[in-house]
């Protein structure tokens, strides 16, 4: 299994509402097309705007390795959010772990687990990296 952790980010929102965004998906796929132009670099925009949301489930496109969809798993008010990859090649899954730092704050840490072999490893290891700080920075850009 290879683990991959973004480091910490603080969010302008309470842990609840942060939560509740993550496990909301409806209205995360609306939080997600409301996100400004301006705040997203252009290379990045394409792959934000072919998210697929529907009420179970998330779909990120993967470039030429095919999409990835993801369904809600295992959650903890307010604290932990996490996913399953569906369809996956190999088991994945993205977390989301919020710490409250005051009312209105928020510390938040996303991981990916992969179980993948040992050889691919230091394939993914960049990728998988960028990835997780990626979202982890991102979440900064949704307006809970």
């Amino acid at each position: 299994m290879a683990e991959y952790k973004s480091s910490p980010v603080t969010v302008r929102k309470s842990a609840d509402q942060i939560y509740d965004t993550l496990t909301d998906l409806q209205g995360l796929a609306e939080k997600i097309t409301g996100i400004p132009a301006d705040s997203v670099p252009e290379d990045k925009r394409s792959m934000l705007d072919g998210i697929r949301v529907d009420e179970n489930t998330l779909t990120i496109p993967g470039g030429p390795t095919g999409a990835i969809t993801l369904v809600k798993s295992d959650c903890t008010r307010p604290t932990y959010v996490s996913y399953e990859g569906v369809g996956t090649p190999v088991p994945v899954t993205l977390a989301v772990n919020i710490a409250a730092v005051g009312d209105d704050a928020a510390e938040v840490t996303v991981k990916a687990d992969i179980q993948v072999p040992a050889l691919l490893k230091p394939m993914l290891n960049g990728p998988m990296q960028k990835m997780v700080d990626e979202v982890a920075q991102n979440l900064k850009n949704l307006n809970a």
